[in-house]
């Protein structure tokens, strides 16, 4: 099976035009007010329109009310809901339920003991994305750069897709694959030249990275 590639966090035409052209396979626009790379409604409707059917659109949400979906789903029609927050399992099959779309579950990660959460959302999510776990003094839950132990992962049995984010870029990309053995990777500050800026040339070379270590698993 072919790595997922998702560049998260896209904000601008010209950013997003480039992960497209570089074979993005999922872009992920931030609902998010504190976050540096939050969109508003209106430019995640224009952006949504650029997507097209190139890759699948992710709204990423935190602890979001049926209010602020309800938005986002008239604007963006997103093909999947990156949930961020702390949301529990109930939650996740209310949302999966009213809006008819796969969620996938963020799970940030510090040591083993984070992952006593995953029997439970496993039942539900139709994806997980392993995370750094944020410093206690930080104002949102990712996106910050740091990644996480990722041996903690190496003996994984989940039956569930999951995807690896958290302090990813080029140059790692390839070990966070090989030490994980996930099905995909998310970046963000990883493709920035400052924070909730993309940088063209990041944002191609991490995509050229991340699709070498398929090159090589075949070999």
């Amino acid at each position: 099976m072919s790595l997922l590639v998702k560049i998260c966090g896209l904000s601008t035409p010209e950013t997003l035009d480039v992960a497209l052209e570089a074979g993005a396979d999922m872009v992920g626009f931030v609902f998010f007010p504190p976050s540096p790379r939050h969109v508003s409604l209106e430019t995640g409707r224009d952006l949504g329109h650029q997507v097209k059917r190139r890759a699948l659109k992710v709204a990423l949400t935190v602890d979001a009310d049926d209010a602020t979906l309800d938005n986002i789903m008239d604007v963006l029609s997103p093909d999947i809901f990156q949930l961020h927050g702390k949301e529990s399992v109930a939650r996740l099959r209310d949302i999966k339920q009213k809006y008819g779309r796969p969620v996938m579950k963020a799970v940030p990660v510090a040591t083993a003991a984070d992952l006593a959460v995953l029997p439970g959302y496993a039942a539900v999510a139709d994806r997980i994305l392993f995370d750094a776990r944020a410093p206690k003094d930080a104002t949102r839950p990712g996106g910050l750069g740091a990644p996480f132990d990722w041996h903690l992962l190496a003996n994984l049995d989940l039956k569930l897709p999951y995807m690896v984010s958290g302090g990813l870029h080029a140059d790692n990309v390839a070990e966070a694959v090989r030490v994980t053995i996930t099905g995909g990777v998310d970046v963000s500050s990883g493709v920035e030249s400052a924070s909730g800026i993309k940088d063209p040339e990041l944002i191609k070379a991490f995509i050229r990275a991340a699709r070498a270590t398929q090159e090589l698993s075949v070999r």
